[in-house]
């Protein structure tokens, strides 16, 4: 039985950062609300992390048709279009919001706020503060939630949601003594973030685990595109402990250039007319080719210089970056960052309606774990738009949701800690199996995929499956349970990639020649639901 008393809301909002603490903002005005941080709130997630800005048209000479026709080139054509248009049509209003409550952004001389320039964006759409913007966001965040009447359950993590007649009805959990609890609620909103944690080398933070592709998976949830992995073109490389920490888009925004090892300005090569402002995708493949064709740098990466920018520049708009580098020993002002494509982002993720609908009843979802928004490539500074506006939405729809007589648990409590003491009869310590699934995907389904490589990499992972991770006490359950979630998600990628047979956006098959743009491209999503794994042709039709 659970260690405490059930508790019953309302909503249950499943995670903390941006997207989970603006829905539980939201669905808070509707009833009693659950805020549920498996870390502390507004501590965990990619939110707080984020450093380049906040995407939306304020100025008069730019325009949601422009932001919406960039998302949707940015993202290959895979978007779904509704989803973009709503993105970039509430997005403005979204970001007033954050500034009545007090969120700090730079401004420009006429006190409007000031917009600097990101990949794939014909306009200065993307708003800033300095290279913090997800800090100024989650500062803003967390204070009203501490502000408003929402519950909020700290260092307690959902290992499975409570399902009711195929209707999604709370979340069974586990605290940080590894007590099983369960949270029933009327709705439940799916706000866990993203995860690619399940690469060598990512600047997801440890929470990255992909719990939520996985959870709703488990219960029988769509997913749609869950092979298109962004990897951000630029991640620190050196020294060795900070390989993959992110080195914000705002660096190149601000004029930051791209060298080889020859001082070749390489973008040129790749694409004269956007240079290093490209979409995501294309420099990540670009530093990758001149990194496998040896013209990388010492480490293994390429070269992001801001030297020839002057000194005060750097200070007022780039502090972090400087902090950063100063304590790896390097002066940003006067010599180069070597820098190499780290992994960054799942486009993919749970099918979602614009009212963040998921195709589980009285399940929403909204913010990395959704898949949609961003096609097969998503342009920098519109995530943390994303959480703003599709978190609004998914607690508005929660919050609408009618009040129903809480589900009865027993049954499928009892199977979760059977599942439980499985791990204490475990025979495989949990780190052993993530670092051979983290060299695996790095290897075998990175940057540029093959199917041998991909197949190779499915024999691995399915070979991973079947070792049961040990749990050293109580307090190592939720390891195992995590452990369990990147073997899924890992699973979920594959699958993906191996079916969607064409170079697309952040997916790239290296052993495929096609004759169509990702405009003209005949496919649609890939679709995953429980064991059928089909890609959708054009019009919707598999």
């Amino acid at each position: 039985m659970p260690g405490d008393d059930v508790v019953d809301c309302h909503v249950l909002v499943i995670g903390s950062g941006g997207a989970g603490c603006r829905a539980a903002l939201e669905a808070q005005q509707y009833g009693e609300t659950v805020l549920l941080s498996r870390t502390l709130t507004g501590k965990g997630g990619c939110t707080i992390m984020a450093e380049g800005g906040y995407n939306a048209v304020l100025n008069e000479n730019d325009s949601c048709l422009l932001h919406f026709e960039d998302t949707l080139r940015g993202g290959a054509y895979l978007n779904d279009p509704e989803l973009a248009d709503v993105l970039v049509t509430e997005s403005p209003d979204r970001f007033f919001d954050l500034a009545r409550w007090g969120s700090v952004f730079d401004v420009a001389e006429d006190f409007v706020a000031a917009q600097r320039p990101f990949g794939g964006q014909r306009f200065n759409r993307t708003c800033y503060a300095s290279d913090r913007s997800g800090h100024e966001i989650m500062a803003t965040l967390v204070e009203q939630v501490r502000n408003s009447d929402i519950i909020q359950i700290q260092e307690e993590a959902a290992i499975e949601l409570l399902m009711e007649d195929g209707r999604a009805a709370g979340a069974f959990t586990l605290d940080t003594t590894g007590t099983p609890n369960v949270i029933r609620a009327d709705a439940v909103v799916l706000a866990t973030g993203g995860g690619t944690q399940v690469y060598d080398i990512s600047t997801n933070c440890a929470a990255g685990t992909g719990d939520g592709f996985a959870i709703g998976w488990r219960a029988g949830a769509e997913l749609i595109d869950m092979e298109m992995v962004q990897f951000h073109p630029t991640g620190a490389v050196y020294p060795p402990d900070a390989r993959g920490r992110l080195i914000t888009e705002a660096v190149r925004g601000e004029g930051g250039v791209l060298k080889n090892r020859d001082g070749e300005r390489f973008m040129a090569r790749y694409d004269p007319e956007r240079m290093e402002l490209s979409t995501r995708d294309v420099v990540s493949r670009s530093i990758e080719t001149e990194i496998l064709e040896g013209r990388g740098s010492p480490h293994g990466g390429v070269y992001l210089d801001v030297s020839h920018l002057p000194a005060a520049l750097i200070e007022e708009r780039l502090p972090i970056m400087l902090e950063q580098y100063l304590k790896f020993g390097v002066d940003i002002r006067t010599e180069p960052m070597e820098v190499a494509p780290t992994a960054h982002h799942i486009m993919g993720g749970l099918r979602i309606t614009p009212a963040c609908e998921t195709t589980i009843p009285y399940l929403y979802a909204c913010g990395e774990v959704t898949g949609g928004v961003h096609g097969a490539n998503r342009l920098g500074g519109n995530a943390l738009a994303d959480t703003q506006v599709f978190g609004k939405r998914a607690g508005e729809g929660a919050g609408k949701s009618p009040v129903r007589e809480k589900a009865d648990y027993a049954a499928q409590l009892a199977g979760q800690e059977k599942r439980l003491s499985r791990f204490a009869e475990g025979t495989t310590p949990p780190h052993e199996i993530v670092s051979a699934l983290k060299r695996t995907m790095w290897n075998g389904v990175g940057i540029f995929r093959t199917k041998e490589r991909l197949l190779a990499a499915q024999e691995e992972v399915v070979r991973l499956r079947t070792l049961v991770p040990r749990a050293y006490g109580p307090q190592g359950y939720l390891e195992c349970c995590t452990v369990e979630n990147m073997l899924c998600l890992a699973s979920l990628i594959i699958r993906g990639a191996l079916i969607r047979e064409e170079s697309r956006g952040a997916h790239v098959r290296k052993d495929i020649t096609q004759d169509w743009t990702p405009e003209t491209s005949p496919f649609g999503h890939t679709v995953l639901r429980g064991d059928t794994c089909l890609i959708e042709r054009k019009g919707g039709a598999a």
